[in-house]
């Protein structure tokens, strides 16, 4: 788990545990395996950069989902593109596959997949490939200022 991620939580006074696993969580199926819950649960923060401008946006979205590059770059009117791993950890402070919603280490944007909003909780990563933390969807939404879009 992140000290950073911890510190977020605590600064929002949420209250909620993170739980740290012997097997890997870095997939939306090991996390909903893991935590016995439908991979719709699991909260995939998937960092893409925007084209010709070099700067990343996150995207918050439900396991079971895809994102739809073309369509997201016509909600958010830039043309977006997978970003890389060394851009995911120079931009937002951590690996692929324990990336957070919240406590990366610059600003990002953030948007999230409306259907997040259809679970009352959802799970997150929280810093590492093997952490994860419970949180409300409506909380999620509240402490990343994303915006909702659809994804796929």
């Amino acid at each position: 788990m992140s000290d950073r991620v911890i510190k977020q939580l605590e600064k929002q006074k949420l209250d909620t545990e993170i739980i740290i696993f012997d097997q890997t969580t870095k997939t939306a199926k090991d996390a909903a395996l893991a935590l016995n819950c439908k991979v719709s649960q699991i909260v995939k923060s998937l960092v893409f950069k925007i084209k010709n401008e070099d700067e990343p946006i996150i995207i918050l979205v439900s396991g079971a989902n895809r994102v739809d590059e073309i369509k997201v770059s016509q909600i958010i009117g830039k043309q977006i593109e997978k970003a890389d791993a060394d851009f995911v950890r120079d931009r937002t402070g951590f690996a692929i596959g324990g990336v957070p919603p919240i406590g990366h280490k610059n600003i990002i944007d953030i948007y999230m997949d409306k259907e997040l909003l259809n679970f009352k909780f959802v799970w997150a990563a929280a810093g590492t490939p093997n952490s994860v933390f419970k949180i409300s969807s409506n909380d999620l939404l509240e402490i990343t200022k994303a915006k909702i879009i659809e994804v796929k």
